[in-house]
This record gives C-alpha cells, structure tokens and sequence, in this order.
C-alpha cells in the first residue's frame, strides 16, 4: 500500500502510523452435481485483501506533504518567510538535540545488544540452527555495503568511497544501534552535510525518500530468508519461484517501514507468493535482533551514497561555484548591519526583497545632500 501512504489522511497520524495491507483466508465450499446424481462437496481458499493502519511513521506521505507544503510557501512569497524561518530554527535545535543524544550513543549501544544475549536461552544451539543463514546474510550484506556500493560511487565519481564511508560512520554505529533507519535520519543528514559537504537541499531531500524507499539491506534479508525457509521444508525451488521471490522482495522492501524488524512484517507476503509456510518466521525472529542491524547499516549507507552521487552529478552539471553557492545561501544583513558581519543562513523558499524602505530613505538623504 505504497501509493496510498502517499496521501496521509491525518498528518498527525502519519507520524506514528503507516498504512498496509493484509490478506484474511475465506473458505468457499462448492457442491458439484454429477451426471450419475452424486454431489461432491469442495472448498476453495480465496484470500481477501484487507487495509489497515500499523506502528511505522508513514515518511513518504510526510516528505510528499512537505513537498507540496514547501511549493504553497514558495507561492506565498513574504507572508510565508516567517513560517520558514520558524521550520529552519526548529531544525537546527533538533540537531542540537541530536549531537547531545550521540555522547551517550555508545552506552546505549552496548546495553541494546547485550540484553538481546541475555534473553536468548541457548545461545549455542540457536547459532548452531542459524549459523548458516545468518552467516550468508552478514556475508551478503557485506560484499554488497563494502564492494558493490563503494564501486558504484567511484564508477560515477571517481572519488575515494571509503573516505565518503568514514564520514557517515557515526550515523552507521547508530543505524547499528537502533535498527532504524527513521531514527538514524537526523544525524544522517547532519553527517553527509558537514563531513562529506553535500548541500542540504540534496540531503533533504533524497535522504528523507530513501529512508522509505531504499531497503537494499531489507530486500537482500528477505531473498535469504524466503530460500532458508524452503530448504528446511525441503521445498525445491524452480527459476520461475526463484524469480518471483527477488521480484516482490524488491517490491515489498519498498513499503517496508524503517522501524526495527520492519523487514520481517512483509516477508509473509513473499512466502504466500511462492506457497511457502509462514509459521517459520518466528525462527527469523529469533536472530532478527542481529540481522536486521546490518539491514539498516545497509539501507542508510545505500541512501548516503545517492546523495552523494546527486552532490557530484550537480557540481559537474552547474558548476563548482554555483554548486558551491548552493550549498551555503545566505540572506542579506539585517537594517544597521555592518559589512563583514555574515549574515544568517536562510532558505531557497525565502524571496530576497529590494531595498527596504529605510534604505531607500537613505539613499534619498545622500541624494539631497549632494
């Protein structure tokens, strides 16, 4: 239910609240009549589609409001600058808020994986059930974050991905953290902003749509899933099922919410859609704590690495000055300021007006003298 997320019935909602769509079994049973006058009596499973709302903020309804929302400002002209300046202050306390947090993220850290150890009841027969698939996914997850995403960044931008890798790794020990690719969002974007100089007009963009829509680590865990669980029902696959599973792995990682185990609510779609049983998810759960760690770790560098590509994609197309201007935009000194003071960062929504009117004044005053 991607597309209906889209249009957020109430925003307040859609900050706590996603939209999704489930299936409810209904038996129909049928009497077939034979020639010889005997009835036979068949039941046909139909699965009937059924909408409702789950824990997940709904992030693509909200940049989609945002969007529209910025446009209707933009439009206003100077009766909207205040509310804009109102969003730029809110932001910058937000991330005020965020670096505070982030002293303590290593403790936090610690005592998250721990006590996920401790609720475990046998640690070593589970690994020993596990070890193999949870093995392929980490080894998965890493040929795909460390060789085949730093490759596509340096095919386009010739530039060293492991550097970019460097700059974001607070935000991937948070991703690592949290499992959540919501969460890990601010500091995301503080990260690709102040240590990899991405403009904030890319980073606010695509980082937001990313966090909804690019579950590469998600789609990758689902794909590994759906086969352990075939192999262990002896189920064989063949290529139109092996086909099937990476076709709606990707499309159900797509409306996968960026909360912890989100990944793991639409592997049921995928099991119906090859026939597999999906009572052995619970066996996903119990080492989903591990799995889905290196999920967001995945998915949040996937979206770092698009804004970056955007960043040098618009540095070769307008130019370093102007890639640079867009970058820092900073409006016009306030009335009375003094030349070399630097004016206060502001928005591209804000329209720059003429002189004011005690400018004007001024200039008529120096006018008269002469």
């Amino acid at each position: 239910m991607g597309l209906w997320n889209i249009f957020p019935a109430n925003l307040v909602s859609a900050a706590f609240r996603s939209y999704t769509t489930t299936y409810r079994p209904l038996i129909i049973k049928k009497n077939i009549t034979e020639e010889v006058g005997v009835i036979n009596e068949t039941s046909i499973e139909v699965k009937i589609p059924l909408g409702k709302e789950v824990e997940g903020m709904n992030i693509l309804g909200l940049v989609v409001f945002a969007i529209v929302f910025g446009i209707a400002l933009r439009k206003l002209g100077p009766e909207g600058e205040n509310l804009i300046k109102f969003f730029n202050s809110f932001n910058e306390a937000t991330m005020i808020l965020v670096t505070w947090i982030m002293w303590y993220a290593p403790v936090g850290i610690m005592f998250l994986v721990a006590g996920k150890i401790v609720e475990m009841e046998d640690v070593g027969l589970l690994f020993a059930s596990l070890g193999k698939y949870i093995c392929c996914c980490l080894v998965g997850h890493a040929i795909h974050g460390l060789l085949l995403l730093p490759a596509i960044y340096f095919v386009f931008t010739r530039r060293n991905p492991y550097r970019f890798l460097w700059g974001i790794f607070t935000a991937l020990a948070t991703a690592f953290g949290t499992s959540s690719s919501s969460a890990t969002l601010p500091l995301m974007m503080k990260c690709v902003e102040e240590k990899n100089g991405v403009s904030k007009h890319i980073s606010r963009f695509i980082l937001p749509i990313g966090a909804t829509v690019n579950m590469d680590g998600a789609a990758l865990f689902q794909c590994v899933a759906a086969v352990f669980i075939a192999q262990l029902n002896n189920f064989p696959l063949n290529f139109i099922q092996v086909i099937t599973i990476l076709v709606t792995a990707t499309a159900s990682s797509v409306g996968a919410a960026g909360i912890p185990a989100g990944g793991v609510l639409t592997l049921a779609i995928i099991l119906e859609a090859v026939g597999l049983p999906t009572n052995d998810i619970s066996l996903i759960l119990a080492v989903d704590w591990l799995v889905d760690r290196t999920c967001t770790v995945l998915n949040v560098e996937g979206d770092a690495f698009g804004a970056g590509l955007l960043q040098v994609y618009s540095e070769r197309s307008l130019g370093k000055a102007e890639a640079e201007e867009l970058m820092e935009i900073k409006t016009e000194p306030l009335d009375g300021g003094e030349k070399g003071v630097a004016a206060e960062e502001g928005s591209p929504l804000i329209k720059r007006a003429g002189p004011t009117l005690s400018e004007g004044a001024k200039s008529c005053e120096k006018e008269s003298v002469m």
